[in-house]
Formats: C-alpha cells, sequence, structure tokens
C-alpha cells in the first residue's frame, strides 16, 4: 500500500488523507508477498494480521467510493503561532485572568485555582510561564540575552505565587491515598491481579500517573507484546457515581475546565506532548443531511423533535441496519454498491424530511455503507479538530489503565452534540458485537473497520511512511477498541472532579457572601426576625436526622423525611407515590435530585444511601 497526501503548506503535521494502492491481494502494509501471515489469534483481545488486513480493505473501499457528495472544505492546521496554543488553553481552562488582567471573573478563576492537585497546578504554571515568555519576547525588541537570563536560578514564579497557596486539599493528603492506585503501592508497581483491574476515581488521575511513574522508575515499552483488554472495574462508592448528564449545565461547565486541566497534567506527567490543531473554516454546508456539521443537523432536527441530541438521520440508518437483523454476516465489513449507495444519499437529501424515503427497499449493507459515509463526511471529526491528536495520543500512555483515562477525561471535553453522537455509535458498535457467534463481527472486527471511518478526516494532511502507516492503522484500531469495550466507564465523572467542583462552588460562595455582608446586614436581621420560627424548625429537623423533599408536581408540595441506615433514594420517590391523589406517573419516570448547597443539581441513584449523601454533602432534596 502507498499512502500520499499533499503536504500542508501551514506545516501542521496532520493524519490520514491518502491514496492506496495493493501490493499482493490481501496483504497488509509491512508484509510481504512471500512473508507468512500470522494465523489468527484465537483470543479476540489481540489485533493480528488478517485484522489489520480488513482495515486496509476498508480504506481501499473508501478511497474508490470518492465521498465527493457534498461541496466541503474546511482546512486543519496547528496552532503554530508562538503562544497560541497555551492563550487558547487557558481561556478553555477559564484562567485568562492569569495572562490578561482585563479579563473578566478573576474571583472565579481564584476559586478554581483553589482546588488544583500538585499536578494540575504545575500544568496550570507551565502554560502560563511560556505564555508569558512568548509575551515579553513579542513586546519587548530583541537584545543579546543576559548570562544570568539563560542561566538563571530556580525562582518563585508570579503565577507560582497565585497557585501554590492554593492547591487542594486533594494534593495535601494524595500521598495517604496513593497507596490504592493501580493497585499498588511505589514499592510494587506491578502490583496483584487487581492491579490490573482497578479504577480508582477518588484519587487525580495525573497524581497516580506521578506516583506510578515515580514507583516504576523505568517507562515501559509502548508497543506491548500484549495488547488484551483486561476487566477493568470501579471501587464502589458510598455516595454513587455520578454520570454525563447528572449535572446542570452550570456545573458541566466547571467539570469541563477541570477535565482540560487534569488531562493536560496526565499527558504532562507522562511526559507526552499534545498539539492543538484549529480548523480554518473554508466551505461548509448550512442544510442537508451529509457534510453537515452535527450543530447544523441538530438544530434542524430539533425544529422537527425537540430534544433530539443524536441526528435523526444516524438514529434511522442505526434502526434500519438493527432491524433487518444483526445476525447477518459481514454488517458493517461488507460494503453496499457504491454507485447504489451514492444514488440513495442523494434520495435521502431529497427525501427524509419529507417522510417518503422507501425505508423498506433500502438494502442492509448499503444503510451500513451510508452510516460510515455520514462519519466520514463531517466536516468537523466526531472527535473534533481541537481533541483529535489527543485521541490518537492516547495510546503513547505507558498503561491501559492511564489509557482508559485519557479517553474517560476526553469524552467528557467533547462537545454535547460530538459526545452524544458518539456515545449512540458505541452502544450501536456493542450491539452487533453482541451478535458475534452470527455475524463474525467481534470488537477487533468492528474496530479495523471502523477505525478509518472516524479517523480518514476532512483537512487534515500528512506525509507518512509506510512504518508510520501501519502502526497509525493498529493504533486508531485499538482507540475504537478502547472506546467500545469500556464505553461504559467513559461517560462517568471523576470522584475527584466532582470533589473539586464541590469545593469550587463553596469557594464562590464564600466569596459572595464576604462581598455581600455589609449590603445585606440590616435586611438579614430583619429577614432573621421574621423566619426566627421557621429556622427553628428547620435547625429541629436536621438535628433530629431529617430532609425536607421538594415535590412540586404532588398534593403535598414538601415532607420531612426521617434518615435511617437503610432508607434509600428509591423509597423516598416511593414515599411520595404513596400519597393521596398522588399523581398518575410510574415509579421508573421519577427521579431524586440533590440541589443547593455546594452543587447546582445532580441526580442521585436511587440505590444510595440517603444518610451518607445528606452527612457527606448537608443538601436539599427535589
Amino acid at each position: 500500500w502507498d499512502w500520499r497526501a499533499a503536504a500542508n503548506s501551514s506545516g501542521g503535521l496532520v493524519y490520514f488523507t491518502s491514496v492506496s494502492r495493493c501490493k499482493a491481494a490481501g496483504a497488509a502494509p509491512g508484509s510481504s508477498s512471500g512473508k507468512t501471515p500470522y494465523q489468527r489469534c484465537s483470543s479476540q483481545d489481540s489485533l493480528d494480521e488478517q485484522a489489520m488486513v480488513d482495515y486496509f480493505k476498508e480504506v481501499e473501499i473508501i478511497q474508490r467510493s470518492g465521498d465527493k457528495l457534498s461541496d466541503v472544505y474546511v482546512h486543519v492546521v496547528l496552532c503554530s503561532a508562538e503562544g497560541e496554543q497555551e492563550e487558547a488553553w487557558l481561556m478553555e481552562a477559564g484562567l485568562a485572568t492569569l495572562f490578561d488582567e482585563s479579563a473578566s471573573d478573576g474571583e472565579d478563576s481564584i476559586a478554581l485555582l483553589s482546588t488544583l492537585t500538585r499536578t494540575q497546578a504545575a500544568a496550570v504554571e507551565r502554560r502560563v510561564e511560556t505564555l508569558k515568555q512568548t509575551l515579553r519576547k513579542r513586546n519587548k525588541p530583541y537584545s543579546v540575552p543576559d548570562v544570568r537570563e539563560i542561566f538563571k536560578p530556580a525562582s518563585q514564579s508570579k503565577v507560582r505565587a497565585h497557585i501554590r497557596p492554593r492547591i487542594s486539599a486533594v494534593s495535601s493528603c494524595v500521598n495517604e491515598d496513593m497507596q490504592v492506585c493501580n493497585g499498588a503501592g511505589p514499592g510494587t508497581p506491578g502490583g496483584g491481579a487487581d492491579a490490573e483491574t482497578d479504577i480508582n476515581l477518588e484519587v487525580s488521575f495525573s497524581e497516580q500517573a506521578l506516583t506510578y511513574k515515580e514507583g516504576l522508575k523505568v517507562t515501559q515499552p509502548q508497543n506491548e507484546a500484549d495488547d488484551r483488554l483486561p476487566d477493568f472495574r470501579v471501587s464502589q462508592d458510598k455516595t454513587g457515581q455520578t454520570r454525563v448528564g447528572d449535572l446542570s449545565a452550570e456545573d458541566m461547565k466547571k467539570v469541563r475546565r477541570l477535565v482540560l486541566i487534569e488531562m493536560s497534567a496526565l499527558f504532562d506527567t507522562c511526559g507526552i506532548e499534545v498539539k492543538a490543531h484549529k480548523a480554518l473554516k473554508v466551505r461548509v454546508r448550512e442544510s442537508g443531511l451529509f457534510g453537515v456539521s452535527l450543530s447544523t443537523l441538530l438544530e434542524q432536527d430539533q425544529r422537527r423533535i425537540p430534544g433530539t441530541k443524536v441526528p435523526l438521520i444516524l438514529q434511522h440508518l442505526m434502526s434500519h441496519i438493527e432491524e433487518q437483523g444483526l445476525d447477518t454476516e459481514g454488517v458493517l465489513r461488507i460494503p453496499g454498491a457504491a454507485t447504489r449507495v451514492k444514488a440513495v444519499c442523494h434520495e435521502l437529501e431529497h427525501k427524509f424530511y419529507e417522510g417518503v424515503f422507501p425505508w423498506q427497499s433500502l438494502k442492509q449493507h448499503d444503510a451500513a455503507s451510508l452510516l460510515k459515509l455520514f462519519i466520514r463526511e463531517l466536516p468537523y471529526p466526531l472527535l473534533t479538530v481541537e481533541y483529535f491528536s489527543a485521541f490518537i495520543s492516547v495510546l503513547k500512555l505507558p498503561t491501559k489503565k492511564q489509557q482508559l483515562q485519557a479517553l474517560n477525561l476526553l469524552v467528557l471535553l467533547l462537545p454535547e452534540p460530538n459526545r452524544d453522537t458518539l456515545k449512540a455509535l458505541l452502544e450501536f458498535f456493542q450491539r452487533v458485537t453482541d451478535h458475534k457467534d452470527r455475524n463474525k463481527m467481534t470488537l477487533n472486527n468492528v474496530a479495523v473497520v471502523m477505525a478509518p471511518n472516524i479517523f480518514m478526516c476532512k483537512g487534515f494532511r500528512s506525509k507518512i511512511s509506510e512504518q508510520q502507516e501501519f502502526a497509525m492503522a493498529t493504533g486508531t484500531a485499538n482507540i475504537v477498541r478502547l472506546l467500545v469495550r469500556y464505553q461504559n466507564l467513559l461517560w462517568t465523572i471523576p470522584k475527584f472532579v466532582l470533589n473539586q467542583v464541590r469545593k469550587h462552588n463553596m469557594e464562590n460562595q464564600r466569596k459572595m457572601h464576604r462581598d455581600r455582608a455589609v449590603k445585606k446586614l440590616l435586611k438579614k436581621m430583619a429577614y432573621d426576625r421574621e423566619r426566627a420560627s421557621d429556622k427553628q424548625e428547620k435547625n429541629t429537623e436536621a438535628e433530629g436526622g431529617f430532609i425536607r423533599v421538594q415535590a412540586p408536581q404532588f398534593s403535598k408540595v414538601s415532607m420531612a423525611v426521617q434518615l435511617t441506615e437503610d432508607l434509600k433514594a428509591s423509597d423516598v420517590l416511593t414515599h411520595f407515590l404513596s400519597q393521596e391523589r398522588s399523581p398518575s406517573v410510574k415509579r421508573e419516570d421519577l427521579c431524586l435530585y440533590e440541589m443547593g448547597g455546594n452543587i447546582s443539581e445532580c441526580l442521585i441513584s436511587i440505590t444510595l444511601n440517603t444518610a451518607t449523601q445528606y452527612t457527606v454533602h448537608f443538601v436539599k432534596w427535589h
């Protein structure tokens, strides 16, 4: 196979538009006609040569199809200007005030800094120092540097003064928590069987990586012979797990900022540099189905069906493939007829929203080809331009556990349309692999077929050698394997991040109360006199182990519920449903939320012990 690409005039590294040529039928790059292929591995956990042959067959199919169905052109380049990457990073992390005193939300930045661990603080400090050096060079005429500037002793920088005193208590006790990281302490880097499977969500991933690095003192080879996928498990937490969608938009914004800092800290700790890219929008379709951005598609769809989170065309294609039966051999792998697929594509563009497209005549393999075409035709990658390189860099991390942790952070960083669409696709791929005994589509088969469709993105150009090409192929296939295999873990918000959000909110509340104390003193005194009896009643409830649950949709809007060791969130919901004249709703349609206190809104697991939640967070219930 010969991969070619036009040189990027902007000098940006990027991957994957190519032209392929078959040297020998069924031969993958790096193999010769006289070389005996590897035997197909009996374990579905490993990628063998036959699997990679399927990968390059898929690439050939993509190249033959042409994919010139939409008039779209997006050019992707590196953030090449000096300091540009650091400035964009600090702005995205909500820390623009560290380099621009005129930026708003200065107090919020201070509150955010107060929650950081030592590795997170180091990641912020590194980028601020790099940016400040760049700004000094821009604003000062060139002169021969003083030797003392070149070989200056280590000193406390201004940003260090901002960050260090505010490092979270998380980092002060991190050494105690590290004994459970990776299932082993510094002296036992390998650990036992549990060390390979336990995922600790209570301690910063970058702190765990630092302890692992310090304990091991050597770096594992990046190309491990064993590429099996262990059964990772998350330790049960007394306050339950929080997933994407459980928090308010306000708190998710804080989660995203902290996750960006944590992801950068994780890569920094492992010595991996991830280059940021940006998209130069030249021409993108503003309507239609194929070649339209996810945000535009969802705007179209939400006008028809409010609340739509995954593009309707993608939902219909996946549903149609399933309705035809997932037992079909080679589903997703065997392509539909190229000319027929193009014709159907044009027909969908004209008839889909009119509701007159003849779905009954659409062949299953054609539908699968259309699904893959939809992903490839997105003007911006499903994994986004900004984080595309970070996804590819995940496999540079030394352990499977760290790779999984990085993917968890990257999924949380994706914009909501991309994250929801990726989730729908991964769930669909899992359902396909559930029928592997009949359709011959194992996890490996799905990964190698879908990887080029996800990672061959418009606007990305690069010249790579044959060896690099094969490494990229196996690497991207492995990333898809990880995404499908561990999808149930990837949408979990790590406990340490949620704790940082709570602390961030508490810091903001303290500042707000201090600022308003004098102005509201008289008003507060009057308020206290008016509400003295009510306050006494509430204090009595708290001291007596009661919580007050708000439920405006019920006849009894507010109810005091006594906490016991056995009382779970599901019991509270049942208590409300047992009321006379309760609304006609199903138990599974009701949820209990924590509101106020140090969180805006958080969905509570129905199996959670309410006494534990109340003791830890002291909150209201709705």
